[in-house]
C-alpha cells in the first residue's frame, strides 16, 4: 500500500473520528468535567479537520471554521489538563487563540501563503504553550503522573514544531509552499506526526482520566456521603498524624464525641427523611463552628467526633457552646422541631496508645451525659477539676 500525503491526512482524519466516538464510549458522558472537555476537544478535532480535508474542496469560510475548530480542539485540551493539574499557564493566550486564528485567516490577508503561515504559526505556538504548561510543578490536583504529560508533551512539541516550519515555509518561501495536498517533505512528516498524535492524545487521555478516576475513589472511600465529613476509617488515619504531633512537640489534643439524641424518635414522627436531614444539618453545624484544623468526622449513624490539636481545657465546652446555639436557631427554621445531642470529651494522656483509647474515654463520658438526662456536655473523670482551676469561678 502506498502512503502519500492524501493518504496519510485520510488516515488522520479517519483517526480523529474513531477518537471522537470512542472516549465517550470509553469514558461515558461522567461527572469528570475534565474528560467531558477532552471529548469536545476529540470532536472539534475530528470535524475541524472533515471540514478542511473532505472533498469538495470548501470555502475560505469553510476552511476558517474549520481552523478555528483545530485550535479550539487545543484550547478544549488545555481546559482538561487545567482541571487535572489546577493552575496551568496561559489560559487567556488559550482562550482567544481560536478567535485569533479565525479572523487573521478569514478576515486577514488576500495572499493565501500568509493566510496560511498565520494560521500554522498561531497553532503552533498554542501547542507548543500547551505542552510548556504541562510539565510545569504539579503543587495539588488529582492527576500528577508524569507519564501521560510527558507523552502529550513530546507531541504536542513536535507537532508545534512542525506547524511552525510550515508557517515560515509559507512566509518566506512560497516557492516551497506546503499546502496540505502537496507531495512535499514537511507534510509527510507533518502528516506522520500529525497521526502519531492522534494515537497518542488518546492514550494520555486515557490515562490522565483513570488517574483521576483512582484519586476520587480513595477520596471517596474516606468521606462519609451523606454528611461529607470525613468517615470513621479516614478519621482513624488522621489521627495518627496528630497525636503523633501532639506528642513531639508536648501540645495538648482533645477528643470530642456526639451523639444526636432521640433519632429513632425523630424517624418515627418524622419520617427516615427528615432524619437523614437532621444529620446532615447536625454536620453543617459542626462544620461551622468548627476552628480551622479541628478534625470532623462520623464515626457512627448518628455519631461524630471532631480532634481538636493545640486546644486548651475551655475549647471543648466552648465549641459544645457554639454548635448548640447554632442548632437553636437553624433546627426549628430549617428542621420544623428542635434538635439536640449528648456530648463527651477527653484530653489525650501519656499512657493512650492510640486514638481507640482516646476515643473509650470520650465515649464513656458521653454514656455518662445520656445517663443525666441526654442534652448536655459531660468530660472524663478529672477534667472537670482541672478545667475548674484552668478557668477560676
Amino acid at each position: 500500500m502506498r502512503f502519500d500525503v492524501p493518504t496519510l491526512f485520510s488516515l488522520m482524519l479517519i483517526q480523529s473520528l474513531a477518537l471522537a466516538l470512542l472516549l465517550p464510549l470509553l469514558l461515558g458522558w461522567c461527572d469528570s468535567i475534565a474528560a467531558r472537555r477532552a471529548q469536545l476537544g476529540a470532536a472539534a478535532q475530528a470535524v475541524g479537520w472533515g471540514l478542511l480535508l473532505l472533498p469538495p474542496e470548501g470555502s475560505r469560510l469553510t476552511a476558517t471554521l474549520a481552523l478555528g475548530l483545530l485550535s479550539a480542539s487545543v484550547t478544549l485540551l488545555w481546559m482538561a489538563a487545567d482541571r487535572w493539574l489546577p493552575g496551568r499557564l496561559g489560559r487567556f493566550f488559550q482562550y482567544g487563540m481560536p478567535l485569533l486564528v479565525m479572523v487573521g485567516y478569514g478576515a486577514g490577508w488576500d495572499n493565501y501563503a500568509l493566510r496560511l503561515a498565520w494560521s500554522n504559526g498561531c497553532i503552533g505556538l498554542q501547542m507548543l504553550a500547551f505542552g510548556v504548561s504541562l510539565m510545569q510543578p504539579v503543587k495539588r490536583g488529582p492527576v500528577g503522573n508524569l507519564r501521560w504529560r510527558l507523552l502529550f508533551t513530546i507531541s504536542l512539541g513536535l507537532l508545534a514544531l512542525l506547524n511552525l516550519a510550515r508557517a515560515y515555509l509559507a512566509g518566506f518561501d512560497t516557492g516551497n509552499l506546503p499546502r496540505f495536498d502537496a507531495p512535499h517533505p514537511l507534510n509527510m512528516a507533518f502528516a506522520v506526526v500529525a497521526n502519531v498524535c492522534v494515537l497518542s492524545a488518546a492514550i494520555a487521555i486515557l490515562v490522565a482520566w483513570r488517574g483521576e478516576s483512582e484519586a476520587e475513589l480513595r477520596r471517596l472511600s474516606q468521606v462519609d456521603a451523606a454528611t461529607g465529613l470525613a468517615n470513621r476509617r479516614a478519621f482513624q488515619q488522621r489521627s495518627v498524624d496528630m497525636i503523633s504531633m501532639a506528642r513531639r512537640y508536648s501540645e495538648p489534643l482533645m477528643l470530642l464525641v456526639m451523639d444526636l439524641d432521640g433519632c429513632k424518635a425523630i424517624n418515627a414522627t418524622h419520617g427516615e427523611l427528615k432524619g437523614d436531614q437532621a444529620i446532615a444539618l447536625f454536620a453543617r453545624c459542626l462544620d461551622e463552628q468548627k476552628r480551622l484544623g479541628d478534625v470532623i468526622a462520623r464515626i457512627d449513624g448518628q455519631r461524630f467526633a471532631v480532634m481538636m490539636a493545640r486546644s486548651d481545657l475551655v475549647g471543648p465546652p466552648a465549641l459544645d457552646r457554639r454548635v448548640r446555639e447554632a442548632l437553636l436557631e437553624l433546627a426549628p427554621r430549617e428542621l420544623g422541631f428542635t434538635l439536640g445531642y449528648s456530648a463527651g470529651w477527653a484530653k489525650l494522656r501519656n499512657g493512650d496508645r492510640n486514638i481507640e483509647d482516646l476515643l473509650h474515654r470520650a465515649e464513656a463520658a458521653l454514656y455518662a451525659a445520656k445517663r443525666q438526662g441526654k442534652g448536655r456536655l459531660c468530660a472524663e473523670p478529672g477534667l472537670e477539676a482541672e478545667l475548674s482551676v484552668a478557668v477560676p469561678a
